[in-house]
């Protein structure tokens, strides 16, 4: 589905139109093959270079095409099962700003509905605020993660199953953070060496904080991959001791129920035996099995 919006720096808010006119904003939510050849047909990219738009795994970088620079990024979003992150496609042309999105991404909407300054025809401000939107989402969901890993720090009694699931659910949240994370910080370092764009000295310095925010993300989301795996192991020698101690307990639990066991097989022989015509027999047997476990009791206490 095509949407087009054009906004001016004295405007509020957005504003969506019917026409494509230059300086606008095009947004292609829930984006199909058809919608990708009515954009091959406004800006002149080839559809070919379009499709990767679609692509539910495609990999954050920068293309150029003539006068035309494609964007391929991933924010944090949960429309694809298994995948924390999704493809979103910003292009710049002579005319137009336009960001793909094989979803409704609700990072544009969000963007689309806030009251700003920021106008359509100011083309490499809105990229760049787009990008911040994204450094700000990856910097919320890492923040959130964070505090949940915090969380599953809890003490020793009340760690189960549960624990290592979080754990590791959140871990593959952090992997595929940093794998999107680290090649958009390369993507913003191509940009700021004005090979593909040319900014202006206030754009120069969002771009310089963007990058900045960026890496503090790549740092902090390996910092937590590493304290996930910390607490990981932490569990897992916290779990073996608690086997080993169930190993020991049940050991001599049938250590010491061994000892009735044998005596009674003994006395239950039918030959002569010590005491078979004794009145007082059982009583003296069954006292030597209650002394004999209570002494072996007390041995593995020791």
């Amino acid at each position: 589905m095509i949407e087009v919006y054009f906004k001016t720096v004295r405007d509020s808010a957005f504003k969506q139109i019917d026409d494509f006119r230059p300086g606008s904003w095009i947004y292609l939510k829930e984006a199909k093959l058809k919608d990708l050849e009515k954009i091959s047909e406004v800006t002149g990219i080839d559809i070919v270079d379009l499709r990767d738009s679609l692509d539910k795994y495609e990999q954050p970088r920068i293309e150029h095409f003539d006068t035309n620079i494609l964007f391929f990024v991933r924010h944090p979003s949960n429309n694809e099962l298994g995948l924390h992150t999704e493809t979103l496609t910003i292009i710049l042309t002579k005319d137009y700003v336009v960001a793909i999105s094989p979803h409704r991404s609700k990072l544009i909407e969000n963007l689309l509905s806030m009251n700003t300054s920021l106008g359509t025809t100011q083309k490499s401000k809105l990229i760049l605020h787009i990008l911040l939107k994204i450094t700000q989402e990856y910097t919320n969901s890492i923040k959130k993660i964070r505090s949940s890993i915090l969380g599953a720090g809890a003490p020793t009694k009340i760690i189960d199953s549960n624990a290592i699931i979080v754990l590791t659910k959140n871990e593959e949240i952090l992997n595929q953070y940093l794998t999107s994370i680290v090649p958009m910080r390369n993507l913003l370092e191509t940009m700021s060496g004005g090979r593909y764009m040319n900014f202006y000295e206030a754009d120069l310095d969002l771009l310089e904080d963007l990058m900045i925010a960026m890496n503090q993300s790549v740092d902090v989301c390996s910092v937590n991959i590493k304290s996930i795996r910390s607490l990981r192991d932490s569990y897992h020698i916290i779990f073996t001791n608690d086997v080993n101690r169930t190993i020991k307990l049940l050991t001599a639990v049938t250590i010491i129920f061994t000892i009735p066991t044998i005596i009674a097989s003994i006395y239950g022989m039918n030959i002569k035996l010590p005491f078979e015509t004794k009145s007082y027999a059982f009583i003296l047997i069954i006292g030597f099995i209650l002394i004999a476990s209570i002494l072996t009791l007390g041995v593995f206490r020791r």
